[in-house]
C-alpha cells in the first residue's frame, strides 16, 4: 500500500499518544540497539533516539513515502524493508512497534519470530489498534457491499487482524521473564467536517480507495462518509467523539 503521510498525520497527537503510553512502560536503562518496526513518518523513532541517545536506533518501514520526509533525524538509521523478512544481524535490546504489526498476517509465527530476535533481558514492545468491530470499521464493509464497486474491492476486506489478549499471553509467555498485556479505549475528541472518515481514510479505508478510479472513488468515499457520520454525530460544540480501542504488549525476554 502506498501511504499518504499528510493524510495519516492529520491526527498526529491522537496517533502519537498510544506510542508514548507504551514507551512510558518500557523499563530499560542503557539499551545499545533499538529497532522501531513500522517507523512510519519517523516521529516515534525520534523520541526513542532522544530517550536513549547512546543507543544505535534504526527505523524500519516498507513505505518509501513515509520515510521520504527531509526532516527525518540524521542520527537514526532509516531502512526501507519489509518487517516480515527483516532479521537483525545480532540480538536486539529493544524492538518497538507502534500501530504496525496489525497490517501483517500470521501472528502465530510473526510474534515468536520477532521475540526471538530480542536479547535476554531485552524488551519487545507492541501497540496495535483493536477497533475493527467499531462502527467506523463496520461501516467500511457496509459501504463496500452496497454499491457498484463491490466486485472491485470486496476482496480487499479483511477480518480483524488482531487477536484477543489471551492469545498473545499464551503465545509469548513461554519466552518471557515478564509479560504485561493490557487494553485501553481512548475517547478521542476530533474536529472537522467528518473527522472519523478522515481518520480511516489515512489507514484502513485507503487501500479500498486506491483500488478505485474516479469518479467511482469519490462516490464510494461519499457513501462511506454518509454512513459513518450517522454513527459519530457532532456534539453541540462541533467536536466528534471517536472511541478507539488499542492493545498493548510489553514482553521481557528470558
Amino acid at each position: 500500500m502506498h501511504w499518504d503521510p499528510s493524510q495519516y498525520m492529520k491526527f498526529a497527537d491522537h496517533r502519537i499518544r498510544p506510542a508514548i503510553d507504551l514507551l512510558n512502560r518500557v523499563e530499560l536503562t542503557h539499551p545499545s540497539t533499538i529497532y522501531d518496526l513500522g517507523a512510519g513518518a519517523g516521529n516515534i523513532t525520534k523520541i526513542l533516539a532522544s530517550r536513549w541517545p547512546q543507543a544505535r536506533v534504526t527505523g524500519i518501514d516498507e513505505s518509501k513515502e513515509m520515510l521520504s520526509d527531509k526532516k527525518l533525524a540524521t542520527n537514526i538509521d532509516w531502512q526501507v524493508r519489509d518487517i516480515r523478512s527483516w532479521c537483525p544481524e545480532n540480538p536486539v535490546d529493544l524492538i518497538f512497534s507502534n500501530a504496525a504489526l496489525h497490517w501483517l498476517p500470521d501472528h502465530e509465527r510473526l510474534f515468536p519470530k520477532l521475540m526471538s530476535f530480542v536479547t535476554s533481558g531485552g524488551i519487545f514492545a507492541v501497540q496495535m489498534p483493536t477497533n475493527f468491530n467499531a462502527p467506523s470499521h463496520l461501516a467500511i464493509s457496509e459501504a463496500v457491499h452496497s454499491g457498484p464497486w463491490r466486485s472491485k474491492i470486496e476482496r480487499l476486506l479483511n477480518p480483524s487482524p488482531v487477536k484477543t489478549p489471551d492469545f498473545y499471553i499464551k503465545l509469548l509467555m513461554p519466552m518471557c521473564d515478564l509479560l504485561d498485556v493490557w487494553e485501553t479505549e481512548y475517547q478521542q475528541i476530533l474536529f472537522g467536517d467528518n473527522p472519523v472518515k478522515e481518520w480511516t481514510k489515512g489507514t484502513w479505508l485507503k487501500p479500498l480507495l486506491d483500488a478505485l478510479e474516479e469518479p467511482e472513488r469519490s462516490y464510494f468515499e461519499e457513501y462511506y462518509a454518509e454512513i459513518v457520520s450517522r454513527s459519530y454525530p457532532k456534539e453541540t460544540d462541533g467536536s466528534t467523539v471517536f472511541p478507539f480501542r488499542r492493545l498493548f504488549l510489553i514482553a521481557k525476554r528470558q
